[in-house]
């Protein structure tokens, strides 16, 4: 079983924050056929569904961003599960708009919603952030994260959110670098885009040859056949003519 946890603040209020992005990814996953109506447990918005023969629960913790790991933490335990087993779906500030990336492990990197879930889960689970930009400075972040998305800003957000729903099951599967793969292609990026691309290999040097040496391998010379210079070469390479 695999619990996909969108991070946000519930409420109408929040709805179009920045921050949201996690509960928008979970509602257009459970807006794909075979998942159930929303509904309330575990101090959470949950949504039951399966995908790729393995069982899924969707959840958008109602308890505010900064006590997330309360709900995901209750409903872990509940299914007696691993931190493994988890999701978290969340905003990432140091990401450019609408790249994402996927690891398990790491640190908060300043997110509430990551300290929560944390200090509630350990830090073994998987996290698929989804970047929201900087502002360019730490005042202006604050009202960035919990402003809304601008209407410029549907170019990418809704391809993106849809390419996270339509591709999940690669996100049951483990298979990390095909889904980040159609993310970064669903914004009109280019795969593993920002991985460095393989340098060629410098062509190894000729190893210096002695000109014996070259003489031996090479196409056979202009040996004088007659007098003096015809004895020593044929003292030094031999009666053979090599």
């Amino acid at each position: 079983m695999l619990i996909i946890a969108g991070l946000g603040n519930p409420g109408s209020k929040y709805a179009g924050n920045r921050h949201n992005i996690g509960f928008m990814a979970v509602d257009a996953i459970q807006r794909r056929p075979g998942f159930s109506p929303w509904s309330k447990k575990f101090k959470a918005e949950i949504s039951e569904g399966e995908l790729g023969g393995e069982k899924v629960l969707l959840m958008k913790p109602q308890t505010f961003m900064n006590l997330s790991g309360e709900a995901v933490g209750e409903a872990m335990r509940f299914y007696k599960l691993g931190p493994q087993n988890v999701v978290a779906i969340y905003d990432e500030l140091d990401l450019p708009p609408g790249k994402a990336r996927i690891k398990t492990g790491g640190g908060h990197g300043g997110h509430n919603g990551i300290k929560s879930l944390d200090a509630h889960l350990g830090k073994d689970y998987r996290r698929l952030r989804l970047g929201i930009g900087h502002p360019g400075a730490k005042e202006l972040v604050h009202n960035h994260v919990l402003g809304d998305f601008a209407k410029v800003d549907q170019t990418w957000v809704t391809p993106l959110l849809d390419a996270v729903a339509d591709n999940v099951e690669m996100l049951v599967r483990q298979e990390d670098s095909q889904l980040m793969n159609k993310l970064a292609l669903a914004i009109g990026g280019k795969p593993d885009e920002d991985k460095p691309k393989a340098e060629k290999s410098p062509q190894p040097k000729p190893v210096g040859k002695s000109h014996i040496h070259q003489a031996r391998g090479g196409a056979k010379p202009n040996i004088p056949t007659t007098g003096p210079m015809a004895e020593m070469l044929k003292k030094m390479f031999g009666s053979k003519g090599e």
